[in-house]
């Protein structure tokens, strides 16, 4: 079996490089949707500054969006279990 074929049923080799590992710094994220996608877009805003930048744009299907809400949930719940709750702001 090649390195690039998955291993096993329902399981994909995920490759992750350099770039992407670093990660993008984001505070604020705007969600928009239509009939058959929903577009997430995370900025960066800085203190001060009347301006922002999106940082990164990512396009999701509906139930793509349905799944990545349902995951955040279940983590947001583990965090907090080990963690304490998340304060919010507001």
């Amino acid at each position: 079996m090649s390195d690039k074929e998955p291993k096993g049923e329902g399981q994909i080799n995920i490759e992750l490089d350099d770039k992407i590992a670093e990660g993008i710094y984001s505070n604020l994220a705007i969600i928009n949707h239509s009939v058959s996608e929903f577009v997430v877009d995370f900025i960066s805003v800085m203190p001060g500054q009347p301006k922002a930048k999106v940082k990164s744009r990512i396009i999701l299907t509906p139930q793509h969006a349905k799944r990545l809400v349902k995951a955040l949930a279940d983590n947001v719940h583990r965090f907090e279990k080990s963690h304490g709750e998340i304060k919010d702001f507001d």
